[in-house]
């Protein structure tokens, strides 16, 4: 029996709609942005369009507004969208709120669904994550900011936190705190939704990375704060999924973070590739044509081998993921690669541009230090390589093989 790799045709077709969309739309939009146009007015105009053509939340259920696709069809939606940073915001597919609306949906009550996720779907509101610290890092079970409940009627939550992306420019917030430091490990913390302002949630300041900051950068999301929480009352109704379940919330949602995070990767790293593509072919050194010679091929294809693994990484994902079957292994391995073959590929697009590439008369500068970034988020490589590795020695224990933990049960 063959392996089907045929896409069904409606997935086709939605890429293809998406893909136009960002062309047509989301890429002149920059421009626009760039001359200084307002970003409000630039991304409600987009935001109206998208909606009228239907191209709003992939990846919600149609009940909630949204396009219902399922992880195949979004995960070519995504690999789309991220041809341009305004492509998921125009389309309200945006990290961190995509991941938010998709733990509300889950396990919001009603409530909270009403006061909290209806706004999100509306792209009224905007939210932010907060649950690294400095004093845990990648271990989010080394965290120490504590809530304590004050009767029935609200928990108190005090601690600090750090690298909270998007808070700058969020109307509320989902704090992970711990509530039973007695119960087990996974058990002790549990997740708050808090509005925006709070005096009892400060943000200190918006921390200054590498990344090339634009004047936009914080207003569309791009900023890491850093958070004091001091006495800060949280009505017991606001809590997310009941006591003890943050840290399993936490690590769902971050798995879709991962994935959208390498979805966005291989948009930006295409766009790069087709960048240096026309880069190449217009250009001459020393009286040769620059696409012409050898080295600056082999460049190319390194990059479209890289392009190559990681679409059939996400697609075989997807694939997982639509059957119901278990992708961390998959996942960890997918969140590692496809972090180093987007740095690899904007590298090389830089280098075949020349000082135009180190240049901000492209994207390419800004997008090569915001990406190193990847390798950090969502845990860092060397945690994912730590799950990986333990995976390959427990199958190899259990089976007297890797097979298993090293791709070779694909499916």
């Amino acid at each position: 029996m063959a392996i089907d790799f045929d896409i069904p045709e409606d997935a086709k077709a939605i890429r293809l709609k998406v893909r136009q969309w960002v062309e047509d739309e989301c890429i002149p939009a920059e421009k626009r942005l760039k001359d200084k146009a307002s970003f409000k007015t630039v991304l409600d105009e987009l935001r109206v369009k998208a909606r009228a053509a239907g191209l709003w939340l992939p990846f919600i259920p149609k009940e909630y507004g949204g396009m219902g696709l399922g992880p195949l069809a979004n995960a070519l939606v995504q690999m789309e969208l991220g041809r341009s940073h305004l492509g998921a915001l125009s389309m309200n597919s945006q990290g961190p709120d995509d991941a938010t609306m998709l733990t509300l949906l889950a396990h919001g009550t009603e409530y909270q669904k009403e006061k909290f996720l209806k706004p999100l779907l509306a792209g009224e509101k905007r939210v932010c994550y907060s649950m690294t610290e400095k004093a845990a890092g990648a271990d989010a079970t080394g965290m120490r900011t504590t809530a304590v409940k004050d009767g029935n009627e609200n928990y108190i939550l005090n601690g600090e936190k750090w690298f909270s992306s998007a808070a700058s420019a969020a109307d509320m917030a989902l704090v992970m705190a711990r509530t039973d430091p007695d119960a087990p490990r996974h058990q002790q913390f549990s997740t708050f939704i808090v509005e925006l302002p709070n005096p009892g949630y400060n943000i200190k300041r918006d921390i200054k990375t590498m990344a090339v900051e634009g004047e936009l950068s914080h207003i569309m999301g791009g900023g890491h704060s850093e958070i004091e929480i001091k006495d800060l009352v949280v009505p017991a109704e606001n809590l997310l999924g009941g006591e003890g379940q943050g840290f399993n919330m936490g690590q769902h949602r971050l798995a879709y973070g991962r994935l959208r995070h390498g979805m966005h990767n291989v948009a930006m790293a295409q766009r790069a590739l087709d960048m240096a593509a026309a880069h190449v072919t217009k250009r001459e050194t020393f009286g040769k044509p620059l696409h012409e010679r050898q080295g600056v091929q082999f460049m190319l294809a390194e990059c479209a081998s890289e392009l190559y693994m990681a679409r059939l990484m996400l697609l075989h994902i997807a694939y997982k993921a639509e059957k119901g079957m278990d992708l961390r292994q998959e996942n960890s391995i997918a969140k590692v690669f496809l972090a180093h073959m987007v740095h690899k590929v904007v590298d090389t697009a830089i280098q075949l541009h020349g000082a135009l590439g180190y240049s901000q008369d492209t994207p390419l500068a800004s997008w090569y230090t915001h990406i190193r970034s990847q390798r950090l988020v969502d845990g860092p490589d060397e945690v994912h390589k730590w799950t990986v590795g333990r995976n390959v020695i427990k199958a190899y224990q259990q089976h007297g093989t890797t097979a298993s933990a090293a791709g070779g049960d694909l499916i």
